[in-house]
């Protein structure tokens, strides 16, 4: 039987894997020092302020946490003057701060998982969480340059904490949020999202992958099947959260031993209140009969090991080991 590990490379890799990887298995994900000071709220909380000046709320029963985009609480009230309303929160932790997580990490038994460091928001996202979405759509086409400028800022950042986490962390895996899209479009057109954010991307995952992480996950629970050249281009090994929107057996067909492909459950399938064990299942043995056994990894499209509703994200993983054991 092979280890998590070899189980996962062989099913990415077009090899002979002996069962479904199954959802987030493989990654152990470990923090860093920023979330102390960059508070998320919890299920429930509202308003709470982070530490970019980003107010977010996660009202019970949603998946996540939203920013409040009221004019009073928008953080960049114009474009053209973003530098007096945007002020990154400080990297420079004391060294006592990264113990906790190193420490985490050396747990990790790397023969059986990767150890994942978790990055959230992205570029894309962080320029909407700032500016609001309509309004960061806007500036695209009215104001490219001071969006431009912008999203280097945002890169710079990513940059310094990126160093942060491979010189103390030192990951094998990155798990990087960033939604691109709607269930049924992508937020612009490729072209555009080329132009702003692609460049961006490629040196975020270059630096990792330099220093010593193997496997890029990038999760975005959205329509993006348009946007996969540009995945394969910025080095994602894994699409996470991809939705049933896209085609996904076309997907593997097109592009499987470039990229794989993680979801095909979409999580409001399955996690609503009163789901039952049996739509699960029945969602399960769908997602992985139409997708196969190879670069496919059959989750909930929800960017973490978690379910908005008690036992949803259990009764999946016991789903998918159960068919596992009816088509290995």
């Amino acid at each position: 039987m092979l280890t998590i590990r070899q189980n996962l490379l062989e099913t990415i890799h077009g090899g002979h894997p002996d069962r479904f990887v199954n959802q987030y298995e493989f990654l152990k994900m470990v923090m860093n020092p920023l979330g102390a000071h960059n508070p998320n709220p919890k299920p429930g909380e509202m308003n709470v302020v982070n530490g970019w000046g980003i107010t977010r709320s996660w009202p019970a029963g949603l998946p996540g946490a939203f920013p409040v985009h009221t004019p009073e609480k928008v953080v960049i009230k114009d474009i053209t003057h973003w530098r007096d309303y945007v002020h990154a929160p400080s990297l420079k932790f004391a060294e006592a701060e990264w113990e906790p997580f190193i420490a985490q990490a050396e747990a990790v038994d790397r023969s059986q998982y990767y150890v994942s460091s978790f990055v959230a928001p992205g570029l894309c996202e962080q320029c909407h969480h700032l500016g609001a979405i309509t309004q960061t759509l806007l500036n695209l086409y009215e104001e490219p340059d001071h969006m431009k400028d912008l999203i280097k800022y945002l890169v710079d950042f990513e940059l310094e904490l990126a160093e942060g986490i491979c010189s103390h962390v030192k990951p094998d895996a990155l798990f990087h949020h960033d939604d691109w899209g709607s269930q049924t479009s992508t937020f612009m057109s490729v072209d555009m999202f080329e132009e702003f954010y692609l460049d961006g991307y490629k040196q975020i995952y270059k630096y990792y992958k330099d220093h010593g992480v193997e496997l890029i996950v990038h999760h975005s629970d959205s329509y993006a099947a348009t946007l996969v050249p540009d995945m394969i281009e910025m080095g994602i090994d894994i699409w996470q959260g991809v939705m049933t929107t896209n085609n996904i057996p076309e997907l593997i067909k097109k592009y499987g031993g470039k990229i794989s492909f993680m979801g095909g459950i979409d999580s409001a399938k399955i996690d609503y209140e009163g789901w039952t064990k049996e739509v699960v299942a029945r969602e399960v043995k769908r997602a992985c009969d139409e997708n196969g056994k190879l670069y496919f990894i059959p989750s909930a499209s929800q960017g973490l090991a978690v379910s908005t509703f008690p036992g949803v994200y259990e009764a999946t993983s016991e789903a998918i080991a159960a068919y596992s054991k009816q088509v290995f």
